[in-house]
């Protein structure tokens, strides 16, 4: 006897011992290999997660007596979360005894892969050793149980709410831990995509994952068929359809990520897709304005946190020629106190007062200009319009130069401007020379001697009572 098995048996524990290693290598080949021996036999098993698993690391050390303290080293960081799918791999160093499955295996080493997870602290080597059963093979258990996460149960690591699992692992470096995971997680998915066969939704074909793309809706198209599709949708500015080709995507109008579009295109054909999205995002936006730059016209779309009504919301400054205007009057800015001239944003205010008063295109320019800003410039333009029209009824002549007008009370018609200082007759609004401005009613025409207006001088004389004219 040895150990309770008898030497003949020896032959029938190798045979289980066969059959189990074939089983676990035609199951799980990347997770099984064995020593020229046999006798010692590496596990090196990655933990797979419930798509979109919730793992969060939170700061957490063991003492010199072996107990954790989440605050060890002062104040720490609030705990984050990744979605994950994978786990980096146990790795177990088995010693397997002749006389396996009837007597135990001697696990030499356990360890997790990145140190991921501190063993030390956890009974899991305990808890691998009480799977064994007298007579049947444990490798294959242990294996399925690391695999599934259910060892990560076992150990309190995980818990599920309203069905969704999610898992808490503590560590001492979380900042450091985190990157390692997600790397790991990305690197892992994209070897087994890659080494699966998929069947493109555009050719019809099945194609290795490494000359397929997976786009984020999960749809896999082979590299060629989507390549060729948007690169022609890109050549011919239709950007709007450079996204998932499938149906489905179609008719929701879902788009391609940048991140998307540089794994299957070429860096000049990025730019361009960038461009035409630009052009299209200014396109549909109705405040949209040109630079008046004749050599830039950059489209300029309205400023940010600006109120409606406010006087910046006519600023614009091109970002490509630095030119700062008006969005009225296209000159520049003269600041938000002082106000186009009439003449400049006539144009703009004689076009909108002409459209109806619920008209489409009257309710773009409100949306372009500012419905605010527009009704107080009408207001502005009417007020000043019926000014002149008053100062014309109510008023005599302007001056030549600068249309000063002014009202004689009394005196003469020779005027002089208070404002540009120009020489003029108040009778017929003709300029009058500087040197000799009283010359101009000493010649034969309409002002000739007329230098007062007979009218105001008798108007002037009144008669006083008690007074007798003479």
């Amino acid at each position: 006897m040895n150990g309770g098995v008898h030497p003949y048996d020896l032959g029938v524990c190798a045979t289980l011992q066969e059959e189990e290693l074939a089983v676990l290598e035609s199951i799980h080949p990347e997770c099984l290999s064995v020593d020229a021996s046999k006798s010692v036999i590496r596990l090196e098993v990655p933990v797979d997660l419930p798509d979109a698993t919730a793992v969060t690391v939170h700061h957490d050390v063991l003492t010199e007596n072996g107990s954790s303290s989440n605050n060890a080293s002062g104040s720490q960081t609030a705990p984050k979360t990744l979605s994950l799918s994978t786990l980096p791999p146990i790795l177990i160093d088995v010693c397997i005894p002749p006389s396996y499955p009837y007597t135990p295996p001697q696990i030499r080493t356990l360890h997790a892969t990145h140190s991921w997870l501190q063993l030390t602290r956890f009974d899991l080597r305990e808890r691998l050793e009480e799977m064994w059963e007298e007579g049947e093979g444990v490798l294959y258990s242990w294996v399925e149980w690391i695999r599934s996460g259910d060892f990560l149960d076992a150990l309190g690591l995980s818990s599920t709410a309203e069905g969704r699992r999610s898992v808490r692992i503590p560590h001492p470096t979380p900042a450091l831990l985190l990157p390692m995971l997600e790397k790991f997680d990305s690197s892992t998915q994209a070897a087994r995509f890659s080494a699966n066969s998929y069947e493109c939704q555009v050719c019809l074909t099945s194609i290795k994952g490494a000359r397929c793309v997976m786009l984020s809706c999960s749809h896999v198209f082979c590299r060629s068929c989507l390549e060729d599709f948007w690169k022609l949708c890109i050549r011919e500015g239709d950007v709007g359809r450079v996204g998932c080709p499938d149906p489905a995507c179609v008719k929701e109008q879902r788009e391609a990520t940048e991140e998307e579009v540089r794994r299957v295109v070429t860096e000049e054909e990025i730019l361009r897709w960038k461009w035409l999205r630009m052009k299209r995002a200014l396109e549909k936006d109705p405040t949209l304005v040109h630079c008046p730059m004749g050599l830039c016209q950059t489209p300029i779309p309205r400023p940010a946190n600006v109120e409606e009504g406010s006087p910046w919301e006519r600023l614009r400054t091109c970002p490509e020629c630095g030119y700062s205007f008006c969005t009225y009057c296209k000159r520049t800015w003269h600041g938000p106190v002082s106000q186009c001239t009439i003449s400049a944003t006539k144009t703009l205010l004689l076009e909108y007062m002409a459209l109806p008063e619920e008209s489409e295109e009257r309710k773009r320019m409100e949306t372009r200009y500012g419905r605010v800003l527009l009704k107080k410039l009408v207001a502005e333009y009417e007020q000043e319009r019926a000014f002149h029209e008053w100062l014309e009824r109510s008023t005599g002549t302007a001056c030549p130069t600068c249309d000063l007008r002014v009202e004689k009370s009394a005196g003469c018609n020779h005027m002089t401007c208070i404002k540009c200082g120009e020489h003029y007759c108040y009778r017929c609004g003709a300029r009058l020379d500087r040197k000799s401005p009283y010359k101009h009613f000493s010649v034969p025409g309409p002002c000739f001697a007329k230098l007062f207006d007979m009218e105001e001088i008798d108007n002037e004389w009144q008669p006083v009572e008690a007074f007798d004219m003479i």
